[in-house]
């Protein structure tokens, strides 16, 4: 990679170029985003992930550019067409539309109007109309008259379809165009005939327009999704009798006959070319801004979840709440095992609220059950009723347990793995239990994209969502840390330096040696290497390991600033980890080096402070309002709830009923609010007040303006 991509990929991602150049040599050595950021500060200046990731991205996108500029410079040489100037033009950009409309008169295209008019050998007629200093037309035109050209007229008009052509594809007439779409372009929308009643959903849009650049993310894909079911026409555009006018500028020289021609082949080509092709372009840029908020809505949603505070290791039920077939009822151990499951019904059609009571409590205090995980989906709110009123005879926190995406894992191939002999109502049972216990450890073995945090999710770039949520979920699992020695191959497979393939050879050698009791025994795993272990060794924990720091972020390659702090102040590793009061005397100064600086070693000194400790927090049951449907709510009340999701036009709040309710942005906070993610996380506490009641439609307006 030269200076000038350096320079550019530096500039795209607003980085200091040292920072970008180191950053990018790590990235092609192999290194992964979590591990430059966390160990190779001292080369990144302390870039973060999302600038390293940024940086990444800038790198992909270049390359993809360089590729189109070698696939557009060969087929115009295979054409004989590539002049000194030509090439020195196309080498010279890094503007992927510069790129292509250099190419576009050397694009090759099926057969149009122009190229129809060049075989009737019409071009020179167009050549001198276009010049505009011969008005003598008619005869011109009849000089061009032959078995393929039966009149003047025809002649006439085959030579506007080749200017029109010229016209449409001149860079100058571009940029304009361009220039009015990007100043002034407004999007409408109208109903499709007859798609009135059936399109009922997208009646906002039924005859709605605002100007593109103001356009918020949710409603361009609103509309877009309606335009892709049928129900609506969409449509992007700026003033058209202005944008003519500015054409007409560079194009007509006078108004005579000849002129006259050229402003009609102007408007022509315009209507017909210019104006879909540019409107296609600015369909597709709005389109990206508009995926990548919605795709940064969701990423942001999916790290709050994935870090949600877990329970931890303790005995758990777990409940797949339902009416009509009951609840399906599983027992887990404290490192998530199945070890019993029945099913209850203590709702109607059956409501067997005896049998199903003494089921619970018999289970509670034959496995010692400290918590129970209950679905909130159909009848969870009954169920978490249902259990409160039981009498256990021994503290049982309940839990009310998003379940989104649970029906996805208990059918896939994971689950069948996990549970071959097991039905898929225990393995969605077992999944809202482990997702009491760890969420981050039972989300990752679910595609992201049906967790159900985002907005949009199946109308947004597939490949850049599934990029960008793969990422989050990276992120989250190295920022928390993981159990090397109770981690599942489908947890492992997101460390830094893994995948799937290293992931089921460490659970493999877990199962036929035991439990590792040093990092260093990761080296004997077949197939993790060197390098494999520098970046993924950091991120791994082993509890009661041999060496102390085993179990903390501390990377091995650090190990020894550790021992000489510890030498130094004549005390052990244990000691140093243990006291504060020792490690309040180390001078940070005296272990900087060459290949250590401040920000490794202020890193270090942070980890000693509480090594091994899960960043997370612990989970705390939620106790919601004595409401149990829509009918109980009145505006003015005042209830307590969860958020449950967040878009950019406001939060969804759990107030434990079937609906959920919605915060707009404008009733977020007694000030102006441009991102709820600013005020709001996912699983917050919060309190709202009810502001209308849709019945007929089954929505809720709040506020958090209390």
């Amino acid at each position: 990679m030269n200076d000038t991509h350096i320079r550019l990929i530096a500039e795209q991602a607003n980085v200091p170029i040292k920072k970008a150049g180191n950053t990018l040599k790590l990235l092609a050595e192999g290194a992964t985003i979590p591990f430059i950021a966390r160990y190779r500060k001292e080369a990144t200046g302390s870039l973060d992930e999302v600038q390293v990731s940024e940086i990444q991205r800038a790198a992909k996108k270049l390359e993809e550019l360089e590729k189109r500029r070698e696939t557009i410079l060969s087929s115009i040489e295979e054409q004989g067409k590539l002049t000194d100037e030509l090439r020195r033009r196309i080498a010279a950009t890094y503007e992927l539309t510069e790129l292509e409309d250099l190419y576009l008169p050397y694009k090759r295209k099926r057969k149009t109007r122009a190229s129809a008019a060049r075989e009737k050998g019409l071009e020179p007629l167009a050549e001198v109309i276009f010049r505009q200093q011969n008005d003598a037309l008619q005869k011109l035109a009849s000089g061009f008259i032959n078995s393929e050209v039966p009149s003047a007229e025809a002649a006439l008009e085959g030579a506007r379809d080749i200017i029109a052509e010229w016209i449409s594809e001149d860079e100058k007439a571009r940029n304009k165009v361009r220039y009015a779409f990007g100043k002034g372009a407004v999007i409408r929308s109208k109903v499709a005939r007859g798609k009135e009643e059936e399109g009922a959903k997208y009646r906002d849009y039924f005859d709605y327009e605002e100007p593109l650049k103001k356009c918020p993310s949710h409603r361009l894909l609103a509309m877009r999704r309606g335009e892709e079911e049928g129900f609506l026409r969409v449509s992007i555009l700026p003033d058209r009798e202005d944008t003519l006018f500015q054409l007409e500028k560079i194009y007509l020289r006078g108004s005579g006959p000849a002129s006259r021609q050229v402003k009609e082949a102007l408007h022509d080509g315009y209507e017909r070319l210019l104006e879909p092709g540019i409107e296609t372009e600015f369909r597709q840029s709005s389109k990206e801004k508009a995926d990548e908020e919605a795709i940064s809505v969701f990423a942001t949603n999916l790290r709050q979840l994935l870090l949600s505070a877990p329970l931890g290791q303790k005995r758990v039920l777990g409940i797949d709440p339902g009416f009509r077939t009951g609840c399906k009822v599983v027992v887990l151990d404290e490192s998530g095992a199945l070890l019993q499951n029945t099913a209850i019904y203590p709702h109607p059609p059956q409501s067997d609220e005896y049998s199903a009571g003494k089921t619970l409590e018999h289970l509670v205090a034959h496995f010692q059950i400290e918590a129970i995980a209950v679905g909130n989906g159909t009848a969870g709110r009954e169920t978490m009723s249902f259990c409160h009123r039981l009498a256990f005879g021994r503290p049982v926190q309940v839990f009310s347990v998003n379940e989104a995406g649970a029906s996805i894992y208990s059918a896939s191939d994971v689950a069948r793995e996990e549970f071959p002999t097991e039905d898929v109502t225990v393995r969605g049972a077992v999944s809202i239990g482990r997702r009491l216990m760890d969420p981050l450890a039972e989300l990752v073995k679910i595609d992201p994209k049906s967790i159900g945090v985002g907005q949009y999710q199946h109308d947004v770039n597939q490949p850049r969502l599934k990029e960008s949520l793969v990422q989050v979920v990276e992120s989250c699992v190295n920022a928390v840390g993981v159990n090397v020695n109770t981690a599942s191959k489908h947890l492992l497979a997101y460390v830094s330096g893994l995948g799937p393939a290293l992931a089921q050879n460490i659970v493999d050698f877990r199962g036929v040696n035991g439990a590792f009791h040093s990092r260093r025994q990761l080296m004997k795993v077949p197939r993790l290497g060197d390098k494999a272990y520098e970046l993924c060794a950091g991120f791994l924990r082993i509890r009661e390991g041999a060496h102390p720091l085993d179990n903390s972020a501390v990377h091995p390659e650090s190990y020894h600033i550790v021992e000489k702090m510890a030498t130094d102040l004549g005390c052990s590793l244990d000691e140093l980890l243990q006291q504060p009061a020792l490690r309040k005397k180390i001078d940070i100064q005296r272990y900087i080096s060459e290949t250590v600086g401040l920000p490794t070693l202020t890193d270090i000194l942070k980890e000693l402070e509480k090594p091994g400790l899960d960043p997370r927090g612990e989970a705390r049951a939620f106790h919601f309002a004595d409401i149990k449907s829509i009918d109980d709510l009145y505006p003015g009340m005042t209830v307590p709830g969860i958020v449950t999701n967040i878009t950019n036009f406001g939060a969804f709040v759990d107030i434990g009923i079937k609906e959920s309710g919605l915060v707009h942005v404008s009733q977020l906070a007694n000030k102006f609010v441009k991102n709820p993610a600013d005020v709001v996380h996912l699983n917050q506490e919060v309190t709202v007040k009810v502001l209308e009641i849709d019945l007929q439609r089954g929505r809720v307006q709040l506020s958090m303006k209390i």
